[in-house]
This record gives C-alpha cells, structure tokens and sequence, in this order.
C-alpha cells in the first residue's frame, strides 16, 4: 500500500515538475512572438474579436505580429513633406516624416503605439499641422522604415525617443518642441525623460498604461482567461531575452521626472491600458498637468472620433508652449 501510495506521489510530482516546465516553454515563446515581428501571415486579431478555437490556438501557439509596414506616402501627410533618416546607438535607423512650417513655430515630434508605424497617426499630424505646428512622424525600431524587426514595449523605443529629440534640437529649428505618444509612444516618451533626461517643452500622451505587468495583465483579461501566473511569466522572460527587468518597466516611475506642461488623454472604456492606469501616471506627474478623458472610447483614435475636443485639447497645450516662448523671448530682449 505504502509503495502504491509512493508510486502515485512520484508519477504526481513528475506530473507537477512537466507542467511547469511546459508552461515556461509556452510563455517564453508567447514573449518572443510578442516581440518579434514576422514576414508574413495574417496578424492575430484582437484577444476580444477572438472565439474560443482561435482563443485556444492563440494560448497554445503564441500570436503572429507581422512587421508593420505602410505603402503610403509623405506627400499623404502634406505637399512639402520630406523623408529623414535618424541614426541611434547601436547602428538602429529610424524613419520619419518632417512637414516644415517655419522656424517660429513649435515642432510636435509624434510616436505611434505597438505594432503600428508612423501612418497610423496621420490624422492627429494633419490636425496638428492645421494648428499651425510643424510636424515629425517617427517609425520605431522594427517598424515602417525604419531598421530592426523587433520591439520591447517601450524600453528601448525610449532610446529611439531621445535620440530624435536630440537630433531635432540639433539639426531642425523651432521655437519648441513638443512630443505626442499613443499608447506604447506614451510610454516610451516618459522612460526618455526619465532615462535619458531629454527636457521637451510640453508633453501630450493619449491611453498610457501604468506598468508593464498590468498591460500584459490586460491582455488576458481581454480574453477571459485568468493572468496568473502566466503574465507574470511572460514579463519575465521577455525581459530575459532582451537583458532587461519588465516588472521594472514602469511609467507611473517614470513620470515623476516630466517637469515641463503635460497632458494625458484616456478613453473611459480602454481595455489595454485601463482609466485607473491613466489617472496612476497623471497622480506621479509633479507639475503643470492636465487630464482628458473621452466617454465610450476603447484604445486610442480619440481625434477621429472626438475631433473638435480633442483639438482645442492639444491646442491649450499648444498656446501655453507658444505664449511662454513669446515671454521668455521678451524678457531677454535688451
């Protein structure tokens, strides 16, 4: 009997030992799937267009993100749009779009969210452009045409951040720079301010998440399924494959450090990036800040379907820039 009972015991602990090994082998490919873009393949949809089968297929074989890419123009942003090549450390190029419209006008460098390039903001740029900014469209590393086929969620993209503030301070004349980021854009622009101590003149974020366990978190809710402990499991071995701490990735961290006017724009219905995520970040800011929620908007596209809100939103922060450079202007005249 003894023997029996030992023998269930061992084939129980084996049992035990497998399904954990097994869990880490799934999880760690998911994190590679996450954050490595693909050639080819229809991209996985959304976790709540998903049914059951697909949900299943998704939780056993990861999601497919094939790298994104647009076949627009820049002369789809305006006639005069010009194409840049911004070099990072590390032999990474980024791609950008830079629509000129002056030296005395404030430039809005724009940053897109995950698995989206640069085209994908052109609403907000247009609208920028018809406030009078000058604009610059930016592709991440791994996205449109810029170089790499990967991303990190916002970790490395920070360096991607600062090195183009710090190429347009250095190469493109404006009387200020402000910096846009959607989502993982968002997130990214705060870890350059943090990180890399780069010191924009206003700041606009729109559907930030405040860590980047309740974002991975999220997305499992988004499909039914419980978080524990494969998120957990995920932000660890993503981190491992690319030498970072993900439970370190932390955007309510980073805000403490934005000195200069912010806004955040949240949809009140944003299952990536929640409401309370959004008011976590907007509680750390320290300075002049201001919050904007949109009724009934998931993640993100807040100008497509609140135009005229969001543009006397963004156009506050935008006279608050210019007004401060008029008195700054004159206060140093002889």
């Amino acid at each position: 009997m003894k023997k029996k009972a030992k023998r269930w015991l061992l084939i129980l602990l084996i049992l035990m030992v497998g399904g954990v090994a097994m869990l880490n082998v799934l999880t760690y490919n998911h994190a590679h799937a996450m954050m490595h873009f693909t050639s080819d393949g229809p991209r996985t949809k959304k976790p709540e267009q998903l049914f059951f089968p697909a949900k299943l297929k998704v939780l056993i074989a990861g999601v497919n993100v094939p790298r994104p890419a647009s076949d627009r123009l820049p002369s789809d942003l305006n006639p005069d749009c010009q194409s840049l090549t911004i070099r990072c450390p590390n032999d990474v190029t980024l791609s950008a779009w830079y629509t000129d419209q002056g030296n005395a006008t404030p430039l809005v460098i724009l940053f897109h969210g995950y698995a989206a390039e640069k085209t994908s903001l052109l609403p907000e740029a247009k609208m920028f452009l018809d406030l009078g900014a000058s604009v610059l469209l930016v592709d991440f590393r791994g996205s449109g045409g810029s170089s790499e086929s990967y991303t990190t969620i916002g970790i490395h993209e920070g360096e991607d951040v600062a090195a183009v503030v710090r190429y347009s301070q250095d190469n493109l004349e404006h009387s200020a720079f402000i910096l846009f980021g959607q989502s993982m854009g968002a997130v990214a622009i705060l870890r350059a301010v943090h990180e890399y101590g780069i010191e924009p003149d206003a700041v606009i974020l729109e559907a930030v998440f405040d860590t980047m366990l309740n974002t991975i978190r999220n997305r499992f809710g988004a499909m039914g399924v419980p978080s524990f402990p494969c998120a957990e499991l995920l932000v660890f071995w993503g981190g491992r494959q690319w030498g970072f701490n993900g439970f370190a990735h932390n955007p309510v961290e980073y805000a403490r450090s934005v000195d200069c006017p912010i806004l955040l724009m949240h949809g009140t219905d944003d299952p990536r990036a929640t409401l309370t995520e959004g008011h976590r970040v907007f509680d750390a800011l320290p300075g002049q800040k201001y919050f904007r929620k949109f009724e009934s908007v998931g993640h993100g596209a807040y100008a497509s379907i609140y135009p005229e809100e969001w543009q006397a939103a963004v156009e506050k922060i935008i006279m608050r820039v210019e007004n401060r450079h008029i008195h700054d202007t004159a206060s140093h005249r002889p």
